[in-house]
C-alpha cells in the first residue's frame, strides 16, 4: 500500500491505475457489464501491490455539513476515489 499523499505520490498511485485500467480494457475487450471490469481492475490493483476497497461509503460534505452519501466504485490505497 501507498502512503504517499504529497502530489508526486498521488501522481505515482493514477499511473498505476491508468497501467492497470489498460491492462484489463486489453485482456478482456468490450461487452461486459460494469461490475466484471470493476472486479478485473481491483484484482489486477491488489496485484500490483495497491490497497483496494471496492463500492466505499464516502460521506459528502456541503460547508463542512454531511449532506449526502456516494458510494465509490473503488478507492485505490485510501487516496484515489
Amino acid at each position: 500500500m501507498n502512503t504517499d499523499f504529497s502530489d508526486e505520490g498521488v501522481n505515482r498511485i493514477t499511473g498505476s491505475i491508468i497501467g492497470a485500467a489498460q491492462a484489463v480494457s486489453s485482456e478482456l475487450g468490450s461487452g461486459f457489464l460494469e461490475k466484471v471490469y470493476e472486479n478485473a481492475l481491483a484484482f489486477e490493483l491488489r496485484r500490483r501491490g495497491h490497497e483496494v476497497a471496492q463500492q466505499k461509503a464516502v460521506d459528502v460534505r456541503y460547508r463542512r455539513e454531511i449532506v449526502g452519501q456516494y458510494f465509490a466504485d473503488l478507492v485505490v490505497d485510501r487516496c484515489v476515489r
